[in-house]
């Protein structure tokens, strides 16, 4: 879980005093008693329950974790992903993916880590796309390759509890031999027109 805007309060942290958690209006909390989680908590103030040391032994009480998950808009890239297309042209591409947690349950309990998911559907999505689709197809219409990756990544991202806002293609970089053709195929046309 970690570098996932993931925070942990736990058990022996309540016994120095702790007794309150507070959740944010961007975050939501996951309540967890002896590992199993209990409830989802929204934002506001909840109150740890403490108990003193005659009433039980410290084995003995409940050992309560409370996860928060961040659930505001961020931003996943994907930088530099070298990939053939239809034609046997080798290019790298750049993707951006806007995202939020929708339902932090699943995003915690489906997967391992969301935001490695989530990077790994995307980059096997616009491989997919990109194999399907010739380099004039990709030239012709950027956009159509960005909606295929989202239509294909939206499905699986739902059944882990994240939403994906955008998906679009940031950069497309062709291979040197290639780039010099196309500048001087356009340099030909200016000089045409």
């Amino acid at each position: 879980l970690r570098g996932l805007n993931i925070f942990r309060i736990v058990g022996p942290e309540i016994a120095m005093g702790k007794t309150e958690v507070i959740i944010k209006d961007t975050h939501r909390g996951l309540w967890y008693e002896d590992g199993v989680l209990k409830r989802v908590l929204e934002a506001g103030r909840y109150e740890i329950p403490w108990y003193p040391e005659y009433f039980l032994l410290w084995r003995l009480r409940p050992r309560i974790e409370v996860i928060i998950v961040d659930i505001r808009e961020r931003e996943l890239t994907l930088k530099g992903q070298e990939i053939l297309t239809s034609d046997k042209v080798a290019l790298r591409v750049s993707i951006i993916v806007q995202f939020r947690v929708k339902d932090p349950r699943a995003a915690i309990h489906e997967v391992e880590n969301f935001e490695e998911r989530l990077y790994s559907d995307v980059q096997l999505a616009a491989r997919r796309s990109l194999a399907s689709m010739t380099l004039e197809e990709i030239l012709r219409n950027r956009n159509q390759l960005s909606e295929a990756i989202l239509s294909d990544v939206t499905g699986p991202a739902e059944r882990y509890g994240v939403t994906i806002n955008r998906a679009d293609v940031k950069d497309l970089v062709f291979p040197g031999n290639l780039q010099e053709i196309m500048n001087r195929v356009l340099a030909a046309e200016r000089n045409s027109q």
